[in-house]
């Protein structure tokens, strides 16, 4: 496994700024001509991609240290981009004029260049049916804000502890059904009607929440997306609240329920 820390300037936000990818490579097994495959660095084919957004007081670097998602892109010859969202909650902020003011436009950042920048530096692929986002609670909402803008750009999302719901929830009260179908945040409902309305096919969903965060809300919003036509895979069954034990298995089941048809898929490698 090579794990990249880059450093580049990027244009959208106007400075210096942290990624980390994970790019799969020759395993030890391998090196030691276990499983009969002779190692190489030549690719067969590009890699799918997975955008990995972190939560809100994180940065590219938290999924790599709270858990296994090296190892688990290693096996299943994935690679996986992290990048810092600075709690802006992935998507452009209010900035004034001028020629140094120009705000910070995280959504652009994570839309447009991200993207480029990867494809330019990397053995990834660039089609879409290779390409894949997903993030733990403000990362979950970037993912399901950046894939219903734009769902041509992703085959399949994952939603892990942050469903696109209104910002004013009470978190201690209960909801019934009906009231909770109400809740969905309005820019889910824009987006999906926007992209439905100009006849865009949607990426395929995976969302999951912990039973002790709050699953009543990520059930509606997974409803929401379903009665609109959306395809959608729940997982609302593990023993957790908002942590890292229950991301780090979000992030292995997710990854063998993407739906692949790239070079590598269907294979597992001895790491």
């Amino acid at each position: 496994m090579a794990l990249f820390h880059v450093g580049f300037i990027s244009y959208t936000l106007q400075r210096e700024v942290d990624m980390n990818v994970i790019i799969p490579t020759p395993t030890i097994p391998e090196s030691m001509g276990l499983g009969g495959k002779t190692p190489t660095h030549v690719h067969k084919a590009p890699f799918p991609v997975l955008y990995l957004l972190h939560g809100f007081g994180n940065n590219y670097s938290v999924w790599g240290r709270y858990t296994n998602v090296e190892r688990y892109a290693e096996e299943r010859q994935i690679a996986v981009v992290m990048i810092s969202g600075e709690n802006k909650g992935y998507q452009n902020q209010e900035g004034g004029s001028g020629r140094f003011s120009s705000g910070d436009r995280h959504f652009d950042f994570l839309s447009k260049e991200v993207p480029e920048f990867v494809k330019a530096n990397f053995p990834v692929s660039g089609r879409p049916e290779d390409t894949y986002i997903a993030g733990l609670s403000m990362g979950s909402m970037g993912s399901l804000v950046h894939s219903l803008t734009n769902p041509e750009m992703y085959r399949a999302v994952g939603s892990f502890s942050g469903p696109l719901m209104r910002m004013d929830i009470d978190r201690s009260k209960s909801y019934t059904e009906e009231e909770l179908a109400g809740m969905v945040n309005p820019l889910a409902v824009e987006l999906v009607q926007k992209a439905k309305a100009e006849g865009k096919k949607f990426p395929d969903y995976y969302i999951s929440t912990g039973l002790k965060d709050g699953p009543d809300r990520a059930k509606a919003f997974a409803k929401f997306l379903s009665d609109n036509g959306i395809k959608v895979t729940t997982n609302f069954e593990k023993d957790y609240g908002h942590e890292w034990r229950c991301w780090e298995e979000n992030i292995e089941e997710f990854l063998d329920w993407l739906p692949r048809t790239d070079a590598y898929a269907g294979s597992m490698r001895q790491i």
